[in-house]
């Protein structure tokens, strides 16, 4: 395949394809061209889908102009642990055939409407992007927010095809149930822009909202070796995205879809289910689990990545231990099952090519910690009847993490106001004895609004957890490994 050189940019290379627009795809960041767009590009490779993809710039600023000038096309390198094995694999994505910014050209974006051979709606527009905005009018051309625009699209359609085939919306937002909360959404900006019922049924009828789970690491755009892959390409391509080789997308949808989406056909590990909630607890339990418990822990060690981490003799038997014998028993479902999962996941930490700060993943810690590892310490403690200590010896690193030393370093510590300004004054009021210990431990896990519900009231865990603080300071976490 011969692509031109876009180093001189009167020579963009033309589209190795063209294909209809199946897919109508708001978002144009790395994530969604690094994941669904590479799924499309590999259906039409291998399974015959034929699908193009029209990108819909969802705010203001973003990349459609960059996609106009490369007429849709970029490189896309997955790299990672597979079978233990390093594996390394390059495309070049040709499924983007237009570029919509529908606040500087809203005719082209609700022309897509008119579109016969639309099929399927896909988004990542944060977990903000799902929201309901009642300043939106409908006379804004278009609307603010994403579910805004989408109620405007689907009117237009609406008038234009009412009898045109049904239309499958698979949002890859990061929240739970991210189909139902957008049809959730889109119904308040029915009511809100007093749309007829005419339309609110051809939406139940035409439209259906699908539930789902989304699972790759993409770091994006390489801009420390931009240079090299350009070296290596013999050209310049500016929306370049790398990203790692598992990936995961489950699927709640209507019976029949996987016929119309030939994921199985292309090799793609992607789930069809009615049981999503099983998946996205596997994974963050498993995976966002292992990383929140990973990270004070390793951090106040003195590492600084999760590759290292995973991969230090102390802190990697530490993580380990804590997924197999803490996390996977709290957990209902095949034991083999979520074992050969967590042995994927333990793979991804150790991907040579993605350099994952844990200082980026400590990130609003205590939230994280609530949702991810703290179901894990209470089912732990229901199934067993005792505390999962390693756990509770990450909860005591996450209480020590936040006095914000590491060694004579300060720790820039990013969370809420509250939770900053809480750890900050229970610190400065302890003086480290036993004690003093004990009772900001107890301050701490007796927050129902931080935890959602007073950890004090478990038998054990204030104790431990105290005892595990006071190691830390007195001795360094290390002490608490071997």
């Amino acid at each position: 395949m011969q692509v031109s050189d876009l180093l001189n940019r009167e020579k963009l290379p033309a589209p190795v394809s063209h294909f209809p627009t199946k897919v109508l795809q708001f978002g144009e960041g790395n994530f969604l061209r690094a994941f669904v767009d590479w799924m499309i590009h590999e259906m039409n490779e291998k399974a015959g889908f034929n699908a193009g993809v029209t990108v819909v710039q969802p705010i203001p600023q973003g990349l459609v102009e960059k996609l106009d000038a490369q007429q849709g096309l970029y490189n896309l390198y997955l790299n990672g642990i597979r079978g233990g094995e390093f594996v390394a694999e390059h495309s070049l994505v040709d499924v983007i055939q237009k570029a919509v910014d529908p606040y500087q050209d809203p005719q082209s974006y609700f022309e897509e409407a008119l579109n016969p051979h639309l099929q399927f709606i896909v988004s990542n527009t944060t977990e903000a992007g799902i929201q309901f905005n009642p300043a939106d009018k409908w006379e804004d051309q278009p609307a603010a927010s994403f579910p805004g625009k989408l109620t405007q699209f689907f009117h237009h359609r609406y008038r234009a095809l009412p009898n045109s085939p049904k239309l499958i919306v698979l949002p890859c937002e990061l929240i739970e149930k991210n189909g139902d909360k957008l049809k959730e959404t889109i119904l308040q900006y029915v009511e809100l822009w007093d749309l007829d019922d005419p339309f609110k049924a051809w939406l139940e009828e035409k439209v259906f909202f699908c539930n789902t789970l989304v699972d790759r690491i993409v770091p994006g755009y390489p801009k420390d070796s931009i240079h090299d892959y350009w070296n290596t390409l013999g050209y310049k391509d500016e929306l370049i995205v790398e990203g790692e080789v598992f990936h995961l997308w489950v699927i709640e949808g209507p019976s029949g879809l996987q016929e119309e989406l030939p994921t199985a056909k292309a090799g793609l590990n992607v789930i069809f289910s009615d049981d999503l909630a099983y998946y996205r607890t596997r994974k963050v339990r498993i995976l966002n689990g292992a990383h929140t418990a990973m990270v004070p822990v390793a951090y106040l060690y003195g590492l600084d990545f999760v590759k290292e981490a995973v991969e230090n003799s102390l802190v990697g038997k530490f993580v380990h231990q804590a997924i197999f014998e803490e996390i996977i028993p709290s957990l209902t479902g095949d034991r083999d099952e979520l074992e050969r999962y967590a042995y994927e996941v333990i793979d991804r930490f150790k991907n040579p090519s993605i350099k994952h700060e844990l200082i980026s993943i400590s990130l609003n810690s205590f939230s994280k910690f609530k949702t991810r590892v703290l179901p894990s310490i209470l089912g732990y403690y229901d199934k067993e009847g005792s505390l999962p200590e390693l756990l509770l010896t990450s909860m005591a690193a996450l209480l020590s993490f936040y006095k914000g030393k590491r060694f004579d370093d300060e720790i820039p510590l990013k969370d809420e106001k509250r939770v900053l300004e809480m750890m900050r004054r229970v610190w400065q009021n302890c003086d480290g004895t036993q004690g003093a210990v004990q009772h900001l431990v107890q301050e701490v896990l007796s927050q129902q609004e931080l935890w959602g519900q007073d950890l004090t009231q478990v038998p054990g865990f204030v104790d431990s957890v105290a005892n595990k603080v006071v190691a830390i300071q007195n001795k360094g976490i290390a002490k608490l490994l071997l």
